[in-house]
Formats: C-alpha cells, sequence, structure tokens
C-alpha cells in the first residue's frame, strides 16, 4: 500500500467544478497527500452557466475559510431567496419556491398541515405570508440572519447568484495558494495499466506526461476519462426531462436587483432570469423536438430586461447520469458525471456533495471496491431524487397549449415520485427520508404551486382548538411582516455591505 503521502492526485478539466474540486481537496488534505494537479487548456470552454446556487453553498465556503464579503466581490455575487416560477401551471399563474421552513410546526406536526386546515376554511391566506424568505423575496428586501429576531421567527435562508467563471478564477487563486499545481495543455491520451485497466497519466500535447494515483474526471460532457476512457455508459433520462438544449446570453440589467432566482416557462422549455451586480444572466432551456434554435434564439432575446451583451452561446446536452460515478480509480463530478437541467439550481450542489462524499470515502487502496460501491449507490440516491423533484415540475401542470406540456402531462413517471404525489395528495404527507437534499418545504411549495392539493391535513392538527390555530398563525403573520419591514432593501444592503467593483467595459 502507498504512504498517503506519495499518492497524488489528478483533476482533469478545471471550470467550477474542477476548481471546486481542487480548493476543497487542498484545504481538507493540509499536504498529507501528494501532489494535487489540475490539467485544464485554455482552448477548450467551459460550460459555466451555473450562476445560481441553493443555501449548502454557504457550508462549503465557511468550510474553506472564504470571507463572505469578499466572495461576493470578487464574483459580483447577489443574494439568492428562492425561485420565482411563472407560467408553469397554466399561463397567467406564478409561484414561490423559498429557501426555508413556512412558519413553525407545532405540537409535532407540521405548520403546512394547521395553514391546510385554515385554509379549506376560506381563511389563513396565502402560504407564503408565513414564509420570512417569500416575504422578503416579494418586497425586495435582505439582511443576513441575526440573533436577534423575535423567538420562533424562522431564519432568513439565502443562498447566492454568481458569475461561474469568477468563481472559478477566484478558487483557482485559493487552491493555488495552498500548492495545487495548474497544468496547461490538451489532453491527447489517457493511458492505463496494462495488467488492471486502472489509470496510469495522461499524456498532453507536446508529450508531456503526467502520471497519477487517482483522478477526478471534470472533463465536462466529455467524461474523458470516465466515460471515453473506462467505458462506464450513460443512463438516458431524457423521457422524463425531454429538454435538450440551452441558449445563454447575458444582459444589461435596467431595474434593483431582485433577491431571487426567475423560472419563465415558454411553450417548449422555459427561461431563466438570475441578476448579477455586473448584468443578468439569462438563457432559454428548450425541446428541439418542438422548436427551433433560431425561434428558441428569438424567444429568449424578445424577453431579455436590458441590450444583450453577447450573441446566445448554444448549449447542447442530454439529462441523465453515467451509470457509475467512481470506477478504478478515477472519480466523475459536474458534466462528467451527468447531468440535470439548472431548473432547481442544483448543478454546482451536485459537485459539493460529491466532494463531500469522496472526503468521507477517501480510497485507503487500489482494492478498496466496498468504499467505491458505498460513494455509487449514494450518488445514485442522490441524482434520482434531484431528477424526481425537476420532473415533478414538468408532470403537474394544467398547460395543454403546445405540444410539449401535452407530452409532460401525460408520460409516465418514477415510481418514487408517483408515491409522493399520491402521499401528499390524499394526507399532505412528504414521503422523504434523511440526508435528502430538498426538505419538506421545498416539497410542499412545489406541490401546492404546482397544482396538487391534499384532500385530507394531518387529523393530529384537529387536537388544537380552531380559535388557538387562528391565534398561533395570526401571530406567526404578523411577525413576518414586521421583521421583513424592518430590512433594508436587497439593493440597499448590497450597496452598503459589499458592492462589487465595476466591470470595465
Amino acid at each position: 500500500m502507498k504512504n498517503p503521502k506519495d499518492r497524488r492526485i489528478v483533476i482533469v478539466g478545471g471550470g467550477t467544478a474542477g476548481w471546486m474540486a481542487a480548493a476543497c481537496l487542498a484545504h481538507a488534505l493540509k499536504g498529507r497527500c501528494g501532489k494535487i494537479q489540475l490539467i485544464e487548456s485554455e482552448e477548450i470552454g467551459t460550460v459555466g452557466v451555473g450562476e445560481a446556487t441553493i443555501p449548502p453553498i454557504q457550508f462549503f465556503n465557511t468550510l474553506l475559510g472564504i470571507d463572505e464579503r469578499e466572495f461576493i466581490k470578487k464574483t459580483q455575487a447577489t443574494f439568492k431567496l428562492g425561485i420565482e416560477f411563472r407560467d408553469w401551471t397554466r399561463l397567467g399563474h406564478r409561484y414561490f419556491h423559498p429557501f426555508g421552513p413556512h412558519g413553525v410546526d407545532m405540537e409535532a406536526v407540521a405548520f403546512h398541515n394547521y395553514w391546510l386546515k385554515l385554509n379549506q376554511m376560506g381563511e389563513g391566506g396565502p402560504l407564503d405570508d408565513y414564509s420570512l424568505t417569500s416575504v422578503a423575496a416579494a418586497q425586495g428586501k435582505f439582511i443576513r440572519p441575526s440573533r436577534s429576531l423575535p423567538p420562533g421567527t424562522p431564519s432568513l435562508a439565502y443562498a447566492f447568484h454568481f458569475d461561474a467563471s469568477l468563481y472559478a478564477r477566484y478558487l483557482r487563486g485559493y487552491a493555488e495558494s495552498r500548492g495545487v499545481e495548474r497544468i496547461e495543455g490538451k489532453i491527447v491520451e489517457v493511458r492505463q495499466r496494462p495488467l488492471d485497466g486502472f489509470i496510469e497519466g495522461v499524456t498532453l500535447q507536446g508529450e508531456r506526461r503526467v502520471d497519477g494515483d487517482f483522478f477526478i474526471d471534470c472533463s465536462g460532457f466529455r467524461s474523458l476519462i470516465l466515460g471515453q476512457t473506462l467505458g462506464v455508459g450513460f443512463e438516458d433520462w431524457s423521457h422524463w426531462l425531454p429538454c435538450d438544449r440551452a441558449l445563454a446570453v447575458p444582459c444589461a440589467s435596467v431595474a434593483d436587483i431582485t433577491p431571487y432566482t426567475r423560472s419563465t416557462a415558454r411553450r417548449a422549455g422555459w427561461q431563466w432570469r438570475i441578476p448579477l451586480q455586473h448584468r443578468i444572466g439569462n438563457g432559454h432551456v428548450y425541446c428541439s423536438e418542438f422548436i427551433s434554435d433560431d425561434e428558441a434564439a428569438s424567444i429568449l432575446l424578445a424577453n431579455l430586461d436590458g441590450e444583450a451583451l453577447a450573441d446566445p452561446r448554444p448549449l447542447r446536452f442530454k439529462a441523465g447520469r453515467r451509470q457509475v460515478a467512481w470506477k478504478k480509480n478515477c472519480v466523475a463530478m459536474g458534466l462528467a458525471g451527468g447531468f440535470l437541467e439548472p431548473l432547481e439550481s442544483t448543478s454546482i450542489h451536485l459537485v459539493q456533495s460529491a466532494l463531500f462524499r469522496l472526503l468521507a470515502l477517501m480510497p485507503v487502496d487500489d482494492a478498496d471496491e466496498a468504499t467505491i460501491e458505498e460513494f455509487n449507490r449514494l450518488s445514485a440516491i442522490e441524482y434520482e431524487q434531484v431528477r424526481d423533484f425537476i420532473v415533478l415540475h414538468y408532470k403537474a401542470v394544467e398547460r395543454d397549449d403546445s405540444p410539449l406540456w401535452n407530452h409532460c402531462r401525460n408520460m409516465p413517471i418514477p415510481e418514487a415520485l408517483q408515491h409522493k404525489i399520491d402521499l401528499f395528495r390524499n394526507r399532505a404527507r412528504i414521503a422523504r427520508f434523511d440526508g435528502q437534499l430538498f426538505i419538506e418545504p421545498s416539497w410542499v411549495a412545489v406541490f401546492l404551486g404546482q397544482g396538487i392539493h391534499p384532500q385530507h391535513y394531518d387529523p393530529l392538527v384537529d387536537a388544537m382548538d380552531i380559535g388557538e390555530v387562528r391565534m398561533r398563525l395570526a401571530k406567526i403573520r404578523e411577525t413576518m411582516r414586521q421583521t421583513v419591514a424592518a430590512m433594508p432593501s436587497h439593493e440597499a444592503f448590497i450597496g452598503e455591505h459589499c458592492r462589487a467593483e465595476p466591470v470595465a467595459a
């Protein structure tokens, strides 16, 4: 068995995934292994459209000791409280998926059950009134969570919008300052050991050889090592997620910076809007079976807030994942391991969670098959539950105005998702287990937002006097209103605490 200090880790590919891996490993290992090298080529572009995140990104940055204000300034970041969905359930309809809880659970019963009882009586108002993030987002407000909030007030959960290329650059500086070696070059050959097929090293243009003991494949859709070299097949999920192309374009900002992502359903897909400090990121995800590339570009450009700052950049993809994420001495992360469209901003998180799994299951030798199997088991579970959450948005629609939505409304779905829908519709219960990414309030927000309404609430709610229920919910609602009223605007908070330098023209 090789001494851990002599083991060499080679990361193939840069971009967000590669530099997240380099920064995380450099911090966690602190020189206890041999070299960490990252190979990337300026000739090969990165996808780089993942600009919206979810709250666990805070943990990643905190783990690395990153100063939040500096990070925000360096990446032109803004704060994100959730996602606004427009025209998904039906044309003209809107709902909000907030980060964090709705209200507070009472007597060991989930809050939404008490709200459902009042709602069935025509009382209680919108569920969003009981979510601090929803109320703040609707009013364009933001403040970092404070311990001075009134007792029982849910905390303000948030994530970030940032420029993915600037984030990769920021992490590159972090990683290189901690000993990671960046190698510029284009890989022309992946070499395997003759006896067992393990990856021995790669050869770059110019015949430079880079050898390693463990490889992290961050080569994007090419999946250069895991897919092309080791032959790991791809599990196609396009029958549930039919969108296969996207166009991305930045535009100028023309209004105050909103503290949320917006997703607007179009006739053959959906359009994202992600506000940064220096621009707005936009994109149109669509199904090429139902719309041409030129039509998709026209729809995107006709629905920008400001002047387009570049030509739309095309991307082609297929939803799904590699059959395993780890084979022999290679683990794939990011697009090399799978792709799920960024509808719920999970792309960067999937890299983060894969890194944490790797750190918890670092290989001890080449024959560590139990570790590999456990990594692959957990990776499959995570990808599938994120997949099901995204499929829910497509399946639970009333729209019948285009072929795409007719297809999605009538398509069969994974059994696990159908079980979740049936359980919520029957009893307002969420079928999930500890460790799943999306918490119960997220499922509630999307179920209700997409028109899936329970027939019954938890009968334990009836144990509380209806007058007590009304009083408690009214108090929670008023606390939300007063707390948000005291917050500064999102724009003002950024201006006072973390305004980035203007970007040169």
